[in-house]
C-alpha cells in the first residue's frame, strides 16, 4: 500500500491510499495540485512516520537530487549515541547526537518509507498516470529518463502497522492527541452503568459493555464488540466483530479472533478485583514517542539556575566588557606584532545540551597550533582527552602571559552575552573530548560552559588523576549549582587572577 500526497514546506493533508498491483494508477486532480508545490511525497502507506519537518525541509532544499528516498532511523533522533568503527570494524569512539540528524545512505532495494520526486520531474516517474508496482521498476525508469536519485536515513519514528507492535504504539501516539473528550460513545452503544473507563478510549458502533468492566486508555474498540462482565482492557485495540468473555484481562493487545476460549494468547486471566486494583493504583504511562529520553538535569521555571543565573550572567559579562575596553586595543595591537595571524581564536565547543559554538579566546598560540597538538600528544602532562604542557612550544611570548593571567579568555565574556556561556560553570569541551566520559557529558551539558568554574579553581593536578577531578568537580557544580556557589567561585578566580597578574612583575 503507498500514499501520495503533495508537498510545500510540509507534507500536505491530501492522501490517498493506493493498493499495489503491476502499477499504481494515480489521480490526476493530485498531481495536478502537486505540480504548484516543490516536491511530491510516496509514502509506504505499511509504516506510520513521524520526522523531524524542520529537518526535512532543510534536506530537501539542499539536496541536488530529483528524487530521494528517505528511510526513517530512530538512531539519528536527538540524544541517541553512535558507534563509530574503523574500517577493521574496531571501536574508534562514540557519537552523541544532540539534535535530530540526518545522512547519506546506500540507495534502497525496496520501497523505501518516503520517495519524494520534484514536481518538474514527476511526468518522467509515471508511465501513464501510473507509478511503477515495485521499487526497482520506480529506479529503472529514473534511471532511464536521466533522473538523479539520492537516499538519506532521517532522525524520526516509523511504525510498522503490519505488525502487533506497531499498532499498539501508532495507538499510544496517535490517540491522545485528539483533542475530543477522552470517551467517543455513539448512541447505537449499550454500556452498563458501573463500567468505568479511564484515558483516551474510542468506541465503535453497536458495543456492547457488561457490567463491572474497566478500560483503560489508549484503547480502541471496534464495531460490533461484545465486553462481558467484570473484563479489563488496558492500552489494546479490539477489533471488529470480538466477543471478550467474562473476567479477563487484555494488556497491550490486538484481538481480532471472533470467537476464542479462555485460555487465548491474547487473553490472560486474572481475578477480576485484583486486575482493578492493579489498574486503579497504577494508570497507564501514556507517553508519546519522542526524540529520547532526556538525562539532563532540569530546574523549576524561577529556580536561579534557570531564570535569574542568566541575568547575573549578562550584567557581569557587561560590566567586565566595559572595564577590559580600554586595553583591548593595546592586547590586539601586542597580539599582532608578536606573531602574524588573526587576533581572535574560535575554537568549536559543545554548550548547553550539546549545542556547539565558537568559543572565543584572545590568540596566544601560533597559526596552526591546533593541528600540532596530536604530534605533542605523547608529551602531554595530562591523563584523559584533555592536554597540557607546562612549557608549549606552541605559545607565543605575548601569549604565555595572557594565559597566566587569564587576560586571553576576556573575549569569552562575549559568549556570555549570546548565550552560549555563562561566567561560571563547567569547562567548555569539544565533542572530541565529551565521547570519552558517557555517563559525566550529560549532566555537566545540563548548564552552559563558564569562563571560570569549580574544578578551574580547586584542581591540583596530580598526576594520573586530573581527568578524574574534571569530571568530580564538574558534576559537583551541576548537582550543588547556586548563587552563593557561583559567588565564591567568581571571589577565587579574582584572588587567583591577582596573584597570577603580580607573579608576572
Amino acid at each position: 500500500m503507498i500514499l501520495l500526497e503533495g508537498l510545500g514546506p510540509c507534507l500536505s493533508p491530501i492522501r490517498m491510499n493506493l493498493i499495489i498491483k503491476q502499477s499504481i494508477p494515480i489521480c490526476s486532480e493530485l498531481t495536478r495540485n502537486a505540480k504548484s508545490n516543490g516536491w511530491v511525497a510516496f509514502s509506504d502507506g505499511r509504516f506510520a512516520t513521524q520526522i523531524n519537518r524542520e529537518l526535512l525541509d532543510k534536506v530537501l532544499a539542499n539536496t541536488e537530487a530529483d528524487v530521494l528516498a528517505v528511510n526513517v532511523e530512530t538512531g539519528l533522533l536527538a540524544r541517541h549515541e553512535k558507534v563509530r568503527l574503523t574500517a577493521k570494524n574496531k571501536v574508534a569512539g562514540f557519537r552523541r547526537f544532540y539534535t535530530d540528524s540526518a545522512e547519506s545512505a546506500p540507495i534502497p532495494t525496496d520501497w523505501p518509507h518516503c520517495v519524494f520526486v520534484k514536481t518538474c520531474a514527476l511526468d518522467r516517474v509515471l508511465a501513464d498516470r501510473a507509478l511503477p508496482g515495485s521499487f526497482s521498476a520506480f529506479l529503472e525508469r529514473c534511471r532511464s529518463n536521466d533522473l538523479t536519485v539520492h537516499a538519506v536515513n532521517v532522525a524520526g519514528v516509523a511504525l510498522d502497522l503490519e505488525t502487533e507492535e506497531g499498532l499498539l504504539n501508532f495507538c499510544k501516539t496517535a490517540l491522545p492527541k485528539i483533542q475530543n473528550s477522552g470517551l467517543r460513545i455513539r448512541n447505537s452503544n449499550t454500556i452498563s452503568q458501573d463500567s468505568k473507563f479511564i484515558g483516551k478510549v474510542l468506541l465503535g458502533k453497536n458495543v456492547h459493555i457488561g457490567p463491572k468492566v474497566i478500560i483503560v486508555g489508549p484503547t480502541i474498540v471496534g464495531n460490533n464488540v461484545t465486553i462481558k462482565q467484570g473484563t479489563v482492557i488496558k492500552s489494546s485495540i479490539i477489533g471488529s466483530k470480538v466477543s471478550v468473555p467474562e473476567n479477563q484481562f487484555v494488556q497491550n493487545r490486538v484481538v481480532t479472533a471472533p470467537e476464542f476460549a479462555g485460555n487465548h494468547p491474547n487473553l490472560l486471566t486474572s481475578p477480576p478485583r485484583r486486575i482493578a486494583e492493579q489498574v486503579s493504583d497504577r494508570l497507564l504511562d501514556l507517553s508519546h514517542f519522542e526524540s529520547g529520553n532526556g538525562t539532563f538535569r532540569t530546574w523549576p521555571k524561577f529556580a536561579y539556575a534557570r531564570s535569574f543565573k542568566r541575568v547575573v550572567d549578562c550584567l557581569v559579562a557587561i560590566v567586565a566588557l566595559i572595564l577590559f575596553a580600554p586595553i583591548m586595543p593595546f592586547i590586539a595591537l601586542a597580539i599582532k606584532l608578536d606573531l602574524p595571524g588573526p587576533i581572535f581564536f574560535k575554537d568549536k565547543r559543545q554548550g548547553l545540551h550539546g549545542k556547539v559554538f565558537n568559543c572565543l579566546k584572545f590568540r596566544s598560540m601560533r597559526v596552526g597550533a591546533d593541528k600540532m597538538q596530536e604530534k605533542l600528544r605523547t608529551a602531554s602532562q595530562v591523563d584523559g582527552p584533555q592536554f597540557k604542557i607546562t612549557n608549549d612550544p606552541r605559545l607565543s611570548d605575548v601569549g604565555r602571559f595572557l594565559r597566566d593571567t587569564y587576560i586571553d579568555e576576556v573575549p569569552q565574556f562575549l559568549n556570555v552575552l549570546l548565550g552560549q556561556m555563562s561566567v561560571a560553570g563547567p569547562r567548555p569541551s569539544p565533542e572530541s573530548e565529551n565521547i570519552s566520559c558517557p555517563q559525566w557529558r550529560d549532566a555537566r551539558l545540563s548548564v552552559r560552559p563558564g569562563i571560570t568554574g569549580l574544578w578551574q579553581v580547586r584542581r591540583t593536578r596530580p598526576p594520573t588523576k586530573d581527568f578524574q577531578e574534571w569530571i568530580y568537580y564538574d558534576t559537583e557544580y551541576v548537582r550543588n549549582l547556586s548563587l552563593r556557589m557561583d559567588l565564591w567561585i567568581c571571589w577565587q578566580t579574582i584572588k587567583v587572577m591577582a596573584k597570577n597578574f603580580v607573579d608576572q612583575f
